[in-house]
């Protein structure tokens, strides 16, 4: 066992001696520490697997047995595949990162507002160290999660949005993360993003990630935090559309303060394999927090969301909405857990999973849990997995409508309500493309 372990991680370590050996010069001391103390902590807690409660349904045997390098910075796309995964012309600022790196190039940074900071993390670090110290890699858990401390252990480059104390952002924020995928020589990447939205702001931001050319093998492990202070509103989009040769993993740590109110809508359509952590902590009394995701798989994909809403103060709410359409071979898994601790009283709770399964070989895994240790409260759960309604089928046939055509409008409806949540129009019309794309793919294969 030891031999294993010390052949999954001989790579990270390498690459981790050339990264500080390139950066120490050129980076605070409290980074290079944290990095170190990072990397301490992945190899302390390993790899995890299936005999992991947390991991059971989830193997990562598929990444462990890859040699993955750490990639540097890749040739730019071309417009043509940029175009691709840009949704046309976005309308705001967007930020475009190949391999993790910041490709000014490629960027549209229209002027900003005055105070706002959207950028590259590096840049800031060597120009706003202040804005930063104080919230990377402070809430994310990577004492515990070992595939957010191995991001950590990488941190160089990512995003960095900086919103001032009761500054209104209009326009929604892209930030774009582009994968060289290479089957000869497959690469990983660390995509680190801190959005810091202070006092009274607001701000709308989509995360996404991607492949140039969409295929290739190839590894991204990915970690944002956002914190919300008092009053502040951030409305958050992730969307994973990676290669389906790839793996995708991902930590999504949110932090809200006095009266802050969060919403996240995470979005799975790509990779092989992808394992997404969303945690919220609710640490100021009056917070509220929205959850929500939709996966859609098929083939041999296998999609895992996990997430955790923490509250830790009184008179807080949460919302969460998780729907999946599984066909072929398709696995998920949705594991929430709502926590509230013993002082959160008067919060209120409501976590719902929901599942669509379009083939006899597809198969969910589904465990909503809520952990409660005040008595003055209002939580609920549930879940399901089902099939399209016969009934319902049945009816749509009678009306003239053929079988197939019946199926696709029975799987948009289920679709529909998370789509119609979706605020960014570009990110919504692309979602309602890939939906209907996909049913077309699924139509093919039978």
């Amino acid at each position: 066992m030891m031999i294993e372990t010390i052949q999954e991680t001989e790579n990270y370590i390498s690459a981790f001696a050339g990264l500080e050996k390139s950066r120490a010069a050129y980076d605070p001391a409290w980074l290079n520490q944290l990095r170190r103390s990072a990397l301490d902590d992945f190899l302390r807690l390993g790899f995890p697997n299936t005999h992991d409660e947390e991991w059971r349904f989830t193997s990562v045997a598929p990444i462990t047995k890859v040699p993955f390098n750490l990639a540097g910075p890749g040739k730019d796309p071309s417009s043509a595949e940029l175009k691709s995964v840009t949704f046309g012309r976005w309308p705001g600022i967007q930020l475009v990162f190949v391999n993790g790196v910041y490709s000014a190039a490629l960027s549209s940074n229209p002027k900003q507002a005055d105070g706002l900071f959207a950028g590259s993390l590096a840049q800031a670090l060597q120009r706003q160290p202040y804005l930063i110290e104080p919230h990377l890699a402070r809430y994310a858990n990577v004492s515990a999660e070992p595939f957010a401390a191995l991001n950590t252990a990488f941190i160089a480059d990512g995003a960095f949005v900086y919103v001032p104390k009761g500054l209104v952002i209009e326009e929604p924020i892209h930030l774009l993360f582009l994968s060289l995928g290479e089957n000869s020589n497959p690469k990983v990447t660390h995509p680190r993003a801190l959005v810091l939205a202070e006092a009274n702001s607001q701000v709308q931001i989509l995360e996404s990630y991607a492949s140039c050319g969409g295929r290739g093998l190839y590894f991204t492990n990915a970690v944002t935090e956002v914190v919300a202070e008092e009053n502040a509103f951030v409305d958050h989009y992730k969307l994973q559309q990676e290669s389906l040769d790839a793996f995708h993993i991902s930590t999504v740590q949110i932090q809200l303060g006095r009266n802050a109110n969060i919403s996240t809508q995470l979005i799975s359509l790509g990779a092989s394999l992808a394992r997404n952590h969303v945690n919220a902590v609710l640490d100021g009394e009056g917070g509220e927090a929205t959850l929500n995701g939709f996966y859609l798989v098929n083939g041999r994909q296998h999609v895992d969301n996990h997430t955790s809403i923490d509250h830790a103060r009184p008179h807080c709410n949460s919302h969460e909405l998780y729907k999946g359409i599984l066909d072929g071979k398709a696995r998920g898994v949705f594991n929430g857990r709502i926590i509230v601790r013993p002082d959160a009283q008067k919060t209120d709770s409501k976590q719902t999973n929901k599942n669509l399964i379009l083939s006899e070989e597809a198969l969910v895994n589904t465990n909503p849990q809520l952990e409660i240790y005040a008595d003055d409260v209002k939580c609920t759960h549930g879940a399901t997995i089902g099939q399209l309604d016969a009934d319902a089928i049945f009816y749509l046939r009678s009306r003239g409508i053929d079988l197939e055509s019946a199926r696709h409008l029975l799987t948009y409806a289920f679709a529909g309500d998370f789509i119609h949540r979706l605020k960014i129009e570009p990110l919504r019309v692309a979602l309602e493309a890939s939906l209907f794309a996909r049913l077309a793919e699924g139509q093919e294969d039978r």
